[in-house]
């Protein structure tokens, strides 16, 4: 057999909840029903997503998941945030529903991957279909470290445990360090506070991400780490 099609069945409160969030991020509604069950259709160009509402449903308990394998992960990121910005004034980073970064997945074969935390709590995870190469052994201790707190905070969804293993490296600098490296963990961890509701921690984590001197070749390959940064703070509460 060929062409077959699988398409993920996730739950959520209300369909009211989740089609006016994917559409914001390009999705059309291809089916909708209230009775005899709530159930909705969408998609996105190849990509379908059916929903399932359930009444007293609550998304903090969803252990929904799907993944979705991508040829261009940048571009369908760039496109959601662009979305999101357009929708809610700004790219939706903490709480759910939320987004994650593409960053390369230890956990995944050197894959890059992002996760979306929709309205229902389920993880829709895309990851890139080609590999990419694992540089963390080349780019110091820093580096791998913040390779595991990626696995615990955007994998497995331990925002806790991912700031635990960040803290302990950031408490003992190492001068071999790459200042990029360095520049990417304390955003990082500025997103892990921004998960934990620690908005004071995510404050400070950015102030000391802008205070790394930073050479123009660095600066321009860490343009969308520094962007992701003010994303941060527009999601913290006025001081």
């Amino acid at each position: 057999m060929a062409n077959e099609t699988t398409i993920p069945l996730l739950p959520c409160r209300s369909l009211d909840d989740v089609a006016p969030f994917y559409q914001a991020l390009g999705f059309e509604v291809t089916h909708r029903q209230e009775r005899p069950n709530p159930y909705l259709a969408l998609r996105r160009e190849d990509l379908n997503l059916h929903f399932f509402g359930m009444a007293g449903f609550d998304p903090a308990d969803s252990y929904g998941s799907c993944l979705v394998v991508v040829d261009d992960l940048t571009v369908l990121h760039r496109a959601f945030a662009d979305g999101m910005r357009a929708t809610y004034g700004k790219v939706l980073v903490a709480g759910v529903p939320r987004m994650t970064r593409p960053r390369p997945r230890r956990n995944q074969d050197g894959h890059s991957g992002f996760s979306i935390v929709d309205p229902g709590g389920n993880w829709i995870r895309f990851v890139a279909r080609a590999s990419t190469p694992d540089a963390d052994d080349d780019r110091g201790g820093l580096a791998r470290t913040l390779g595991n707190a990626v696995v615990q905070g955007d994998s497995r969804g331990n925002p806790a445990q991912a700031a635990r293993i960040l803290d302990g490296a950031l408490a003992r600098p190492d001068a071999a360090d790459d200042p990029a490296v360095l520049v990417e963990a304390l955003v990082y961890r500025a997103e892990m506070a921004l998960q934990l509701g620690e908005p004071e921690a995510a404050r400070e984590r950015v102030r000391q991400a802008r205070s790394v001197p930073l050479d123009d070749e660095s600066r321009v390959r860490l343009a969308d780490t520094l962007r992701h940064a003010e994303e941060l703070l527009t999601a913290l509460p006025t001081a």
